[in-house]
């Protein structure tokens, strides 16, 4: 499978522009810069306007996006039921209670239905993850969470540029959180995430958490005098290399977003062809593919679905073969979890999927590869 190369040329030359403009200048480059200011107005005017906030990290980005929120400590938090142990982590170090929402039935992500099925008198927020590229109900979700005085925080990490019907995620919500490590299709370098908002209040409660409590949009601000600091809080920078970084990949998601979805096209269209055992999850023009599930019909092998993935990767096609980020099996999460956080849809589209890795260099060929190894794996393990 070809690599991905993140930091491309124009992401290289960006490094150097910073090095090049604080040497012409006599400084070090840090943080809260020239590169940052750039980064997150065009971060936000991609999202067609609003605030935005660079930080060291997804999970940083999460963390201070839900601090933001404000909540009364003990507040329940609804949360997507399939997703990173860094967006638990940043409700419960915020001292609040998960509780989780079950997908729709054959899928990674909630709906309006699941969403009031979870609700009850004692959540103040929820998180809602836009999964695997695709984006999650939000119209239905934002129109129920409103009725019940319920925050939004969107979590659109593996979903970058990624719309529900027409209108970008991150835009819903009260507040959204994106990481922008190396792996997702928006990149500021190892590791970085972004905490955006329309809302300029929250923004700014978010800015202060980022940064020590500092109010730093007051125009008599000091930043000297800790005296005028607002709260307690951690230094969750990021710098200036990784924000110029992030310019150049934003400039190219829409064309990554294309590459991507036209590898999944490809794909499904030969899967449908040619598999007898497999069939491709449903994608759509507004999605943002981070991986591809595969759905098997397990009752059409001699072995189970784990077995299956585990041959084919083993010809070569690099895959997940059981997604362990099914919240409600983490043993060490259950003491901090709500009662009945059971999700069975959630683990159902689990146990019988498996999920492709891909890139924007990912093609016809690598489709047909990987068609082609599942295809003779069909053969060897069928009934």
């Amino acid at each position: 499978m070809p690599p991905r190369f993140a930091i491309g040329r124009e992401e290289e030359k960006a490094i150097h522009e910073v090095v090049k403009y604080y040497r012409e200048r006599g400084a070090d480059f840090g943080y809260q810069g020239h590169f940052e200011e750039a980064y997150c107005q065009a971060f936000a005017e991609f999202h067609g306007g609003g605030h935005a906030d660079a930080v060291a990290t997804g999970t940083i980005a999460l963390y201070v996006a839900l601090a933001a929120l404000d909540l009364p400590e003990g507040s329940e938090v609804l949360v997507s039921p399939i997703t990173d142990s860094g967006t638990l982590s940043a409700i419960i170090l915020n001292r609040l209670t998960p509780r989780l929402i079950d997908s729709r039935p054959s899928s990674y992500n909630v709906d309006a239905e699941t969403f009031s099925a979870a609700r009850n008198d004692r959540v103040r927020a929820a998180v809602i993850v836009h999964a695997a590229g695709q984006a999650a109900e939000m119209d239905a979700i934002i129109e129920d969470a409103h009725r019940h005085d319920i925050r939004i925080l969107e979590d659109c990490s593996q979903a970058h540029g990624a719309r529900w019907k027409g209108r970008l995620v991150g835009t819903f919500g009260d507040i959204a959180a994106f990481s922008t490590m190396y792996r997702k299709a928006h990149v500021t370098g190892a590791s970085g995430g972004v905490v955006y908002s329309r809302d300029v209040d929250l923004y700014r409660q978010a800015l202060a958490h980022a940064d020590r409590g500092k109010p730093s949009w007051r125009d008599d601000f000091d930043y000297r005098d800790p005296s005028q600091f607002l709260f307690p809080a951690l230094n969750h920078h990021t710098d200036e290399i990784s924000c110029a970084i992030g310019l150049a990949s934003l400039k190219r998601l829409p064309e990554t977003i294309e590459r991507r979805l036209r590898f999944v096209r490809a794909l499904s269209e030969r899967l449908e062809a040619e598999s007898s055992v497999c069939r491709p999850f449903p994608w759509t023009e507004e999605d943002s593919p981070f991986f591809c599930s595969i759905l098997v019909a397990e009752e059409k092998l001699s072995c189970d679905k784990r077995a299956f993935a585990e041959a084919v990767r083993a010809e070569g096609i690099e895959l997940n073969p059981h997604y362990h980020y099914v919240v409600s099996e983490w043993p060490w999460l259950k003491p901090y979890l709500a009662d009945g956080s059971e999700t069975p849809n959630a683990k159902a589209i689990r146990d019988t999927s498996f999920n492709l890795y891909l890139n924007e260099n990912y093609g016809e060929t690598e489709a047909e590869d990987i068609v082609g190894a599942i295809a003779k794996v069909e053969r060897y393990l069928m009934k």
